[in-house]
């Protein structure tokens, strides 16, 4: 980077790193973001991610809503993230459990597994989006986290790897389905190997009945 690109990127994230300094300010230690990835696809678990960062690695050059950044962008950012990080904690619900309870209930089971397996554990939460979590101690949702927090971006790019990893490994048992390239998200290559195939054992059942319900409606 130039000069005015490194002052540029030092005050994005001086930006993104206001709400984790007035926890700070408000004597919290340890204030963790909270996401997930894979909320909208038709097949494959949903993932959450939970991170601390410490004080001193706030400003990881970089560091962004997952959705902005490019696949090798992320991965680096994973490996950085996982280094410097004071915890990390991941959960998961998969596609039974979503057709069991619904997808916003196990976004919340996922959430709340990720928050559990830190350590140490949290003092308050930045949970990305407009919903709580089972959890006792103090939580504030922030609509659009994961573009306002740092540390709810770093867990945004922990769910995103995660869950995009576990669906290239799924790929061979499924190769017809083509999840390494699409995550098992709705594209019309995923779409056609439905109508062609049928549902695997990893897709979501509801999701697929609400398809079908919305395209005879």
């Amino acid at each position: 980077m130039n000069t005015t690109a490194d002052d540029a990127e030092r005050t994005r994230l001086r930006s993104m790193a206001v709400l984790e300094r007035s926890l700070r300010d408000r004597g919290v230690r340890y204030a963790a973001g909270v996401d997930e990835a894979g909320r909208g696809a038709l097949a494959g678990p949903v993932i959450a991610a939970a991170v601390i960062l410490p004080d001193d690695v706030m400003m990881i050059t970089g560091l962004d809503d997952s959705k902005r950044l490019i696949p090798a962008r992320r991965d680096m950012l994973y490996d950085r993230i996982t280094d410097l990080a004071t915890a990390v904690g991941v959960g998961r619900s998969d596609a039974s459990v979503i057709d069991t309870v619904n997808i916003r209930r196990a976004n919340l089971l996922a959430m709340k597994e990720a928050v559990e397996a830190l350590s140490p554990a949290p003092g308050h939460l930045l949970i990305d989006g407009i919903d709580t979590i089972d959890w006792q101690g103090p939580q504030t949702t922030v609509v659009g986290g994961d573009a306002r927090s740092l540390s709810i971006a770093a867990a945004s790019i922990i769910a995103k790897v995660t869950r995009d990893r576990i669906m290239v490994a799924c790929d061979p048992d499924f190769p017809e389905y083509g999840f390494a390239r699409h995550k098992g998200y709705g594209t019309a290559v995923h779409l056609a190997a439905l109508d062609a195939h049928g549902p695997s054992t990893v897709h979501r059942r509801s999701f697929l009945r609400k398809r079908r319900h919305q395209a005879t409606a």
